[in-house]
């Protein structure tokens, strides 16, 4: 009952984050200077032409009663029409979105796997050379922003040594068998091993580009755990048993060790599908963050309020199942 509780509480403060968003973001985008009606329009367009417009869009009308409107229509399933696709903005965001899911769980994955192995490494040879050279590569990577990276990856593995593509998602000249847009999933299941290897090939280095400072946290993070869970009594009961090294830290501190990080991988993954939106223009990755920058630099208040919203939803959706997950696996809160 306790953790239903807290579960229903946490739904009832989600609603009103999104709630709190999406006035912030509608009143923020209508205030700011410029047009987009008359962006749309031809230069020989006339007063008449963007009062048309305008009346079709509801931008004639106030700030509040143009929310009200939008808000109704989103309680319906309905965000509203892109000013410049003329498409349903449901639809366009929903089919960037499993292109975005995807760059950050492959981005997810490699940081955890580089992060998780400079952790046990540098727990496992602490005191010695090998452990400073990694906490110097650790705040190398911390230090560089991802869009950097990216730019580094382009230079040596796309233009000194081509290895992997630099821009798009896959290779058009492939045959595309796809039924949804999560590509990586679905040639994996179709086993068409050829589509997914080209997938992984132009995923590869966006994905490593947002990997890299976040694998950095990681690692930081555990590893100091580790160092703290080391000196506790069950794992030097564990040593007096005879245990190897090896045994001790995966065995007896990692388990325990894990807990904050696993906070911070589910904190994190938010924030780094939120940084996808340079990479992903940087690589001319088909996602939701390259739609993002299109939608502000056309001024598609439909479209710009679709995505914020996705966003945010996704944020508080994350932060809820970190929340439920940490006292699931925390027995000190499970039966607080």
């Amino acid at each position: 009952m306790r953790l239903l509780r807290t579960f229903l509480m946490r739904l009832a403060t989600t609603a009103v984050t999104l709630f709190g968003v999406a006035v912030i973001v509608f009143v923020v985008i209508r205030v700011v200077p410029g047009n987009p009606i008359a962006m749309m329009l031809p230069p020989g367009a006339t007063e008449a032409d963007v009062a048309r417009l305008s009346a079709l869009y509801g931008l004639d009308k106030s700030i509040p009663q143009q929310f009200l409107i939008w808000a109704g229509g989103v309680l319906q399933g309905d965000f509203g029409t892109s000013i410049t696709t003329r498409q349903p903005v449901l639809a366009l965001v929903l089919g960037r979105l499993p292109a975005t899911l995807e760059l950050s769980v492959m981005a997810l994955v490699m940081a955890v796997i580089i992060g998780g192995f400079a952790a046990l490494t540098g727990t496992r040879l602490r005191g010695t050379r090998t452990e400073g050279a990694i906490d110097v590569a650790n705040g190398m990577a911390l230090s560089v922003p991802d869009f950097l990276w990216g730019l580094v990856l382009i230079l040596m593995f796309g233009v000194l040594v081509p290895i992997f593509h630099i821009s798009g998602r896959v290779t058009p000249s492939l045959d595309l068998p796809f039924v949804t847009n999560f590509y990586l999933f679905e040639s994996l299941i179709r086993l068409r091993l050829d589509l997914w290897a080209d997938i992984v090939a132009h995923m590869f280095m966006p994905a490593l580009a947002l990997a890299i400072p976040l694998s950095a946290i990681i690692g930081q993070l555990l590893k100091q755990s580790l160092k703290e869970t080391m000196h506790l009594d069950y794992v030097t009961l564990s040593r007096t048993k005879g245990y190897g090294e090896n045994h001790v830290i995966l065995r007896e501190a990692l388990p325990n060790a894990i807990l904050p990080t696993l906070t911070l991988v589910g904190v994190q993954f938010t924030f780094l599908i939120g940084g996808t939106v340079i990479i992903e223009r940087l690589f001319s990755y088909e996602g939701l963050g390259n739609m993002a920058i299109d939608a502000v630099i056309n001024r598609d208040l439909p479209l710009i309020q679709g995505i914020v919203i996705l966003f945010a939803a996704i944020f508080t959706a994350v932060n809820l199942l970190v929340d439920l997950a940490y006292a699931a696996l925390n027995p000190r809160l499970r039966h607080a």
